[in-house]
């Protein structure tokens, strides 16, 4: 059964609270994510779908747990970052999407010194 993200977010802290997790080190939980963040790379460069699938969905279970250790909303910080980005203008250069301001230093010529 496929549930909409508010309702899936909402297991997942209801969840976390009945094991503790919402008042645990963040800091830890801050290193779950590079753990996590590490075995969707590993799944990326082994061409392992079900490792993403699975390394992404992980990575949001800990993303929704270290928001609550910290007292934000995941949801707002989600719309702090897509306001940010909301009007960026850019290119895409070799498969990574730089932005305007950071394509004058791509465009720059190198200074020996």
């Amino acid at each position: 059964m496929l549930l909409n993200l508010d309702k899936l977010t909402e297991q997942i802290e209801g969840w976390a609270i009945e094991r503790n997790l919402h008042t645990a080190d963040p800091n830890k939980q801050t290193i779950k994510l590079g753990e996590e963040f590490g075995e969707l790379c590993q799944g990326l460069v082994k061409s392992n779908f079900d490792q993403v699938i699975d390394s992404i969905g992980d990575m949001y279970v800990v993303l929704t747990i270290l928001s609550m250790q910290l007292g934000v909303d995941l949801g707002y910080c989600a719309q702090v970052a897509y306001d940010e980005i909301a009007d960026r203008k850019g290119k895409m250069i070799n498969g990574v999407f730089v932005k305007e301001e950071d394509l004058k230093e791509v465009a720059r010529p190198e200074v020996s010194l």
